[in-house]
């Protein structure tokens, strides 16, 4: 079940960052896009630490992407534009999905397997 909703992460996030149209970009809230950004990176760096990918492939990947999905926003998808402040908010969003599995994520991933016997 949580590989499927990392699977699922993935795909969200990799639409939202490099569809040719912005999705959502006009829904009233201030700063709705900052943290949309924040979110999603925040959801696939958790569920990806909680699956057991490890933290320096998936971490290093999502920095990178952070990145790079600005990069490709602003020079290959002409309805779109590179914000340096998305590549913040991706980066938090990263940080925070580490830190709440840091924090307690493992303690209950080690449960299960406790649990399972493994």
């Amino acid at each position: 079940m949580w590989r499927a909703g990392f699977v699922l992460a993935c795909l969200i996030q990799l639409y939202g960052l490099y569809a040719p149209r912005q999705a959502g970009s006009d829904v009233g809230i201030p700063q709705a896009d900052k943290i949309a950004h924040l979110l999603i990176f925040a959801v696939v760096a958790y569920l990806g630490l909680r699956v057991g990918v490890p933290a320096r492939w998936l971490l290093g990947l999502l920095a990178a992407n952070a990145v790079i999905s600005e990069i490709v926003q602003h020079y290959s998808l002409p309805q779109r534009s590179g914000d340096p402040l998305d590549v913040l908010a991706d980066l938090f969003g990263v940080a925070v999905g580490a830190w709440l599995w840091f924090r307690g994520g493992r303690s209950t991933n080690a449960s299960e397997h406790d649990m399972m016997g493994t």
